[in-house]
């Protein structure tokens, strides 16, 4: 495997999958990508010509405080990254509709070998057995998938 994929959103769950696809990139000799998804309206909105709702500036504005805020966490798997010698690359892109997507759709475009995901990310929805983006990624990934629970 040398493109592994984990999808990050700060929840325990995430770094759960985070801490497994470090571990298992040492093993193979693999790269990580850790994936953190900004879903928005605002970006849909502004792209659709809704009129003087939102501005570019405020897209970059949601933007930077997502990119702040995943940093925290892109730090914390770098350090692991680091100490098991594991290449790792952290990507933050915007969707306007939802995370699950998304994912799928940088896997497919960057030819990745694996996709880790946690079982539930911050939604809250702490009932549901498998979170509605691991569920989406599960279903519509074209390569394996592994949910860390």
């Amino acid at each position: 495997m040398d493109k592994i994929l984990v999808g990050i959103d700060g929840s325990e769950s995430s770094m759960k999958a985070a801490d497994f696809a470090v571990e298992l990139a040492g093993k193979q000799g693999g790269q990580v990508i850790a994936l953190n998804v900004v879903v928005s309206q605002l970006g849909y909105a502004y792209s659709s010509g809704a009129f003087g709702l939102v501005t570019p500036s405020a897209i970059n504005d949601l933007l930077e405080k997502s990119k702040q805020e995943a940093q925290v966490w892109f730090d914390k798997i770098g350090r692991k990254a680091s100490a098991c010698g594991v290449r790792l690359k952290t990507e933050i892109v915007a969707s306007p509709t939802s995370a699950g997507p998304a994912i799928v759709d940088y896997a497919d475009k960057n030819g990745v070998d694996l996709i880790v995901v946690g079982t539930r990310g911050r939604s809250g929805f702490s009932k549901l057995l498998l979170g509605s983006v691991a569920s989406s990624v599960v279903t519509y990934a074209s390569c394996p998938v592994t949910v860390v629970k």
